[in-house]
């Protein structure tokens, strides 16, 4: 087994393990007495390692990309988000090894761009959110290598994945 089939391996197998970690979230039984017998129940998306409401998304974002050769170790993962997505893609970056960029408007939350530079992410911010697209391949020009295949850029996966 060619080396890069075994990092790809290793990377499923430690995003796997996290799902068995955190496939569980709670749900939270709201009592309505207005509703009469319908039962309304909320579920806590909060409780996932990253605290992110997108971490199931990022999950599936990352295996996705794994299985089908798009991400491979020397994968520098760049993402156009004001925040959530970015924050669970950080996290997952770290956890498999790679590098990750969120390219953000400078209105992002403080605390989101923290978490991102908890997982060791790094935070690329422009001016205002119509600009995002935009500065997207001057980042990737400055990356180790070039990027291998589209992981999660709303409307840029094609023009960056070759």
């Amino acid at each position: 087994m060619p080396q890069d089939r075994h990092w790809v391996a290793d990377a499923i197998a430690r995003i796997e393990a996290d799902f068995t970690r955190s496939a569980d979230t709670h749900l939270i039984k709201l009592d309505l007495p207005q509703l009469g017998d319908i039962g309304l129940y909320l579920k806590d998306e909060s409780t996932h390692p990253s605290g992110s409401l997108k971490h199931r998304l990022a999950r599936s974002l990352f295996l996705y990309g794994l299985c089908n050769g798009w991400i491979t170790k020397d994968t520098p993962i760049i993402e156009a988000s004001s925040g959530s997505t970015a924050v669970s893609e950080a996290y997952f970056a770290r956890l498999i090894g790679l590098r990750f960029i969120a390219v953000m408007p400078k209105t992002t939350s403080p605390q989101k761009i923290a978490k991102i530079a908890f997982y060791g992410g790094e935070c690329h911010l422009v001016d205002n959110g119509a600009m995002i697209y935009d500065r997207i391949p001057p980042v990737n020009a400055r990356t180790e290598r070039p990027l291998h295949g589209p992981v999660h850029l709303r409307r840029t996966g094609h023009r960056l994945a070759r």
